[in-house]
Formats: C-alpha cells, sequence, structure tokens
C-alpha cells in the first residue's frame, strides 16, 4: 500500500475511520508505515448504543496508539432527515473532513474504499447512463482525496485484519436491503461472482483500462479546448465558428466542465442569438457575436462591488482596476467635470434599467442601453461598462466612452475635477 500513499515520509494526512474492517486496517496499515496521521470519526447516532462502541472502537485504536482523534457527534441541530439520510450524511462528514483538515493543515483526506465499492459503484453508474466518467468508477487520487484500498477486495481485507488480530466492528444496517448500494452487494454481486471465480481480478482490470480511456480523452478534449479558446484576464471565450463545429460529444464534454450537462439546454446554446445568457451553478455562458463568454459566478455579489465610492484627492480622481472595479483594455484617458454642478462624493455603478445620459457630441439624451448598443460593444465589453455618477446619481459619464455633456466642465469653469484612468502596470 506503500505505493499508493504519495510522500508518506512527508505527507500530512487525514483518516476518515468508521470503525468497520475497512476503515480499520487503513488506520493499522498508515499506523505501520510510520506515516503522519490524525483520525476523524462521527457518530451519527442512529443505532444507539452499537454507535457508541464504533466510537470507542476508533477512540481506543487512537489513544493506544497517540493518534490525534476528532470526533464529530450529530445532534439535533444536524437536522436530521425523515426520510432516506445518505446523501445528508455524506455531506455531513465532507463537511467534517474538510474543515479539520484545514484548521489541522493535512495534505489529503483518505477513505477506505476498496475493490467492491468500485463494483458497486459501477453497477450503480451503468444504470444511470453516467458515460465513461462514470463508469471509470470512484478515483484512487482526486482533489486531495486518496483511497489507497481500492484495489483490494473486501475478502481480502477481512483476511488482512483476521491474520493481523485487528479490532473492527460490523455496521449490521450493511446487512439490510433497503438502500439501492446494498441490494447491489447482497443480491447482484454474488451472482456476477458465481459466474466467474476471477470475476473480481477481471473487473480491476477492466476499471484500470476504464479509467486510462478516460485520462486520454480528457487530454484530448483539453487540447481541443485550447486550440479553440481565446483567454483575456477577465473572461474565457469559445470560438463560435470553431467549437460550433465541433462533435456533440465534444461540446457536451467541454462544457460539462463548467456546469452544463444538460444535453437539451447545450443544444439551445448553439442556436441561441447573440446577447443570449446561460446559467450553471457556478458560471454564465453569455452568447456574442464571435465567441461563447464564460464567466465565474460570484457567489455572494457585495454591494460594494456594484456601487463603488470614489475617493477625492486634491480635485482628482484616479481610477485604477486594483481598487476593486475592472474595465476593458484601453489606452489611459481624463475627464473634467464641473464641481459646481455635482454633489460628492462621486461614485461608479452598474447600469440600471432606463438610465439615460447626454453624451458630449451628441444632440439629445441618449438611453445608456441604446448608447452600448450603438457603439457595438460586445458583451464581454459591456460587463465592464461603469457609470460615473454623483451622489444625487446623476450620471456623469459612461466610463470609459462618452461623458455627458451637462457636466463637462468648459475653458471658463473655475472649479473642476479631474478622473483619471489608470492601466494596471502603472504606479499610483
Amino acid at each position: 500500500m506503500q505505493d499508493l500513499v504519495p510522500a508518506p515520509e512527508t505527507g500530512t494526512y487525514l483518516l476518515a475511520v468508521s470503525g468497520g474492517a475497512d476503515s480499520m486496517v487503513l488506520a493499522q496499515c498508515f499506523n505501520d508505515l510510520g506515516v503522519t496521521f490524525q483520525v476523524a470519526h462521527i457518530n451519527y447516532k442512529l443505532r444507539g448504543e452499537d454507535s457508541d462502541l464504533d466510537q470507542k472502537v476508533v477512540e481506543d485504536f487512537c489513544e493506544n496508539n497517540n493518534i490525534k482523534f476528532h470526533l464529530y457527534t450529530v445532534s439535533n441541530k444536524d437536522n436530521k432527515p425523515a426520510g432516506s439520510i445518505q446523501l445528508w450524511a455524506r455531506e455531513l462528514r465532507y463537511n467534517f473532513f474538510k474543515e479539520i483538515r484545514e484548521k489541522e493543515s493535512l495534505d489529503f483526506l483518505v477513505t477506505a474504499h476498496h475493490l467492491n465499492d468500485q463494483l458497486e459503484t459501477f453497477i450503480i453508474n451503468l444504470s444511470k447512463a453516467a458515460g465513461i466518467n462514470g463508469l471509470a468508477g470512484i478515483p484512487a487520487n482526486d482533489n486531495h482525496i486518496l483511497r489507497p484500498l481500492l484495489p483490494f477486495s473486501k475478502e481480502e481485507i477481512y483476511a488482512f485484519a483476521k491474520e493481523n488480530h485487528i479490532e473492527y466492528r460490523e455496521d449490521i444496517s450493511n446487512s439490510k436491503n433497503d438502500y439501492l448500494r446494498n441490494k447491489i452487494r447482497h443480491e447482484i454481486v454474488p451472482k456476477l461472482t458465481e459466474t466467474n471465480g476471477h470475476f473480481l481480478e477481471n473487473f480491476k482490470k477492466s476499471s484500470l483500462y476504464l479509467n486510462r480511456t478516460k485520462h486520454f480523452v480528457q487530454q484530448q478534449i483539453e487540447e481541443i479546448e485550447k486550440r479553440i479558446t481565446v483567454f483575456n484576464k477577465y473572461h474565457k471565450i469559445l470560438s463560435k465558428e470553431q467549437f460550433a463545429a465541433k462533435s456533440d460529444f465534444v461540446k457536451f464534454e467541454i462544457l460539462r466542465k463548467y456546469g452544463f450537462t444538460q444535453e437539451e439546454e447545450i443544444a439551445k446554446i448553439f442556436i441561441a442569438e447573440n446577447g443570449s445568457v446561460f446559467f450553471s451553478r457556478e458560471y454564465q455562458l453569455a452568447v456574442d457575436r464571435n465567441g461563447f463568454v464564460i464567466t465565474e459566478l460570484k457567489e455572494h455579489i457585495s454591494k460594494e462591488s456594484e456601487e463603488i465610492i470614489l475617493e477625492n484627492n486634491d480635485n482628482e480622481i484616479l481610477l485604477h482596476e486594483n481598487k476593486g472595479y475592472q474595465f476593458i483594455d484601453l489606452k489611459s484617458f481624463d475627464w473634467l467635470v464641473d464641481l459646481e454642478k455635482i454633489s460628492l462624493p462621486l461614485k461608479l455603478r452598474k447600469k440600471k434599467e432606463g438610465d439615460v445620459f447626454f453624451p458630449v457630441g451628441m444632440k439629445g439624451k441618449k438611453k445608456i442601453s441604446k448608447f452600448l448598443r450603438d457603439e457595438k460593444l460586445s458583451i464581454l465589453e459591456k460587463q465592464n461598462i461603469w457609470l460615473l455618477c454623483d451622489s444625487e446619481d446623476q450620471v456623469l459619464g459612461v466610463v470609459p466612452y462618452r461623458q455627458d455633456r451637462r457636466f463637462y466642465a468648459e475653458q471658463h469653469t473655475e472649479k473642476t475635477l479631474k478622473i483619471r484612468w489608470i492601466k494596471e502596470q502603472q504606479t499610483l
């Protein structure tokens, strides 16, 4: 197992130990290897005294071997659901593991998933039409989570525990068929293994082939994405023409990374009009004239990010993209406004419905939305547009394009305020 654990001499690990044979064997192996690790256990309080005895086995092991032990005991505040609790329990324990790993600065979380778990997961995913990523199963090393027991069967783990006199507890709930995984474990897997005495070993080889295929496909998809992608500082843009020419499989695999997993929704993206916007949980995809603009969504957009008060220093305001606002790439510029016609402090804000201004060099007023359309700005450029306003919300200009002539400083203006745009590479 030493070959399955990266950097055993220098790495630090948090082991998820339930008290069952799998996790207790895992803990014993890590202890025998002399690896630096800590243990986390959750007492769900679902099986009365049995749950407490599970905890005691793990706690005693840690105490006898001088291993730091972390315990989470489920209580009423955890809002245990009345029905199925599997997803709830999984989310609860992984949140706990993440909290401990970050608090203790540990490199990896280690779980005791084994070859039988891998087979059960394969069957579940096969029934869900999960594709190659699902059929490849549980990864051995993924996002700082290690599963070094994946090559070993449940039978091998039990034999190791018996041979090395490792104490463990059996969870009697695993013998029931009230969950899909348990039905597969007790009814389907035995029938499959009866058909061939080497079934599990052959499955392990097949799983390895599937993983190699998955990694190869991922590499090819990444190469294709690089070829059709234009990066800029704040967005990712996929060439519309080149992307549309790819196969449906490539389209799905690329967009799946950004949370777009419904084939019907993906089809709509490629026939949508310019200006259309699609959302996944973490990303926004906007359809532009020549590309698809992908932007990561911020979970919590503060008011300050939508409205920024500007500091006035000696009748001059310096706009600088390090200060929390972003503009499109442009040359430095200076604006002058008439101080007697405005109310300080000035602010930057995003466009609102119905905003109008009186552009310099044009007659009458104009809606901001129409002005941006007439300028033929891309979605990317529109997303970096800010309005310069005074404290009474009068629009002094569309940054960085056009000032409002009502507040423009003429030659005879006595009191002026200069607004300057400083590019990021320049030093204030």
